[in-house]
């Protein structure tokens, strides 16, 4: 098994800047995709951000410009720097990762327990 811890949520005003980490722990696994997703009260969940392995990105067009993910595969931690944070942007993030589990030869999708990000106008 997986478990992922974020950390780094929190209030901020409208224009300010917040950094998310997540990392991951478990036994002999290693990660494949790692990714960060948000939903609002009232909405579903939305991707935000991924990466892979290698470092390739993807963006919703809602942040691209803004945030910037990132990843430490040594550290198997991922990073979401969030920088011109707008209302809109207050959710609950919730941290995912892709991990191929060695004792069972699979990958499986894990989530984090989500943090709070709420920005203030």
């Amino acid at each position: 098994q997986v478990q992922l811890v974020e950390s780094g949520g929190g209030l901020v005003q409208a224009g300010g800047s917040l950094r998310l980490s997540c990392a991951a722990s478990g036994n002999a696994f290693s990660i494949n995709t790692m990714g960060w997703y948000r939903q609002a009260p009232g909405k579903q969940r939305e991707l935000v951000a991924i990466i892979s392995r290698g470092g390739s990105t993807n963006y919703a067009d809602s942040v691209k410009g803004r945030f910037t993910i990132s990843r430490d595969n040594a550290k198997k931690t991922v990073y979401l720097q969030m920088n011109s944070l707008k209302p809109e942007d207050t959710a609950v993030y919730y941290c995912n990762c892709n991990a191929f589990i060695n004792s069972e030869a699979a990958f499986r999708g894990y989530w984090g327990q989500g943090t709070q990000v709420t920005v203030s106008s």
